[in-house]
């Protein structure tokens, strides 16, 4: 309980300076410098999203990530499951983007300048009007995306970052050095799956366990599962249990 706690207080603190952080998350800033030859504050924090999850997964958007704040105050409302046919669109978005991104460094001749405050007033994005209309425009986004299409649905459908921390991902449970990831007892599950229930991604997490392969694309390690797991099958870790 006392990590959910934490970790919920920090969603919440991270939601509430949304309005200073907002461009440093921005896919269209980042598009923009590019083609500038500026490195902004958006490329280089994606950047350091991918080297944190060699170690620590989608860690990021379970703790951290001021949409996931917002898309687990709207599972409040609406908590119904999102449906893991959502999960291969945000591929069709971040493909394109990102080559529009290289494309954009090209063009420009390489990296010309590096701007972590690029467009932001004194390091504060939202500073007048209309850059508030980006802000409410993109919560209504959020908000509107995980309440008719479920929990977190923005993270498994639109979410332009989530790639980076994937591919990440990936390395770290194909080479299986030390990092955060989550391990299972084999064999003390009992099926009662409130892993599943209280899953924020909506992962099969009873599927995961029974079939002894913890390693999901889409779990943020937001420890849920362990926490309400009465057996203590789930359990999150720094170090892989050896392969059979």
């Amino acid at each position: 309980m006392k990590r959910q706690k934490i970790r919920k207080g920090m969603l919440l603190f991270s939601m509430l300076l949304f309005p200073i952080t907002l461009f440093y998350l921005s896919p269209y800033l980042i598009i923009q410098g590019s083609f500038a030859g500026i490195v902004t504050g958006s490329c280089l924090l994606f950047a350091s999203l991918f080297l944190s999850s060699l170690f620590l997964g989608r860690a990021f958007c379970g703790w951290i990530c001021p949409s996931g704040a917002l898309q687990e105050c709207s599972a409040q409302i609406s908590g119904k499951p999102a449906s893991r046919k959502q999960n291969i669109i945000k591929y069709f978005i971040w493909s394109p983007w990102l080559i529009t991104i290289i494309i954009g460094f090209i063009t420009a001749g390489g990296i010309r300048k590096i701007d972590p405050f690029y467009m932001t007033d004194h390091g504060i994005s939202v500073s007048n009007i209309y850059n508030y209309i980006i802000y409410f425009f993109i919560v209504g986004l959020v908000l509107v995306v995980s309440l008719v299409f479920g929990r977190r649905s923005f993270c498994h459908s639109l979410c332009w970052m989530a790639p980076f921390m994937i591919l990440g991902n990936k390395i770290k449970s194909k080479f299986r050095y030390p990092g955060l990831h989550l391990e299972s007892t084999v064999g003390k599950c009992v099926n009662c799956k409130l892993c599943d229930k209280n899953c924020p991604m909506s992962l099969d997490v009873s599927e995961m366990v029974n079939k002894d392969s913890m390693d999901s694309d889409e779990c943020i390690l937001c420890g849920k599962c362990e926490e309400v797991c009465p057996k203590k099958v789930i359990y999150m870790g720094m170090k892989y249990r050896a392969k059979k």
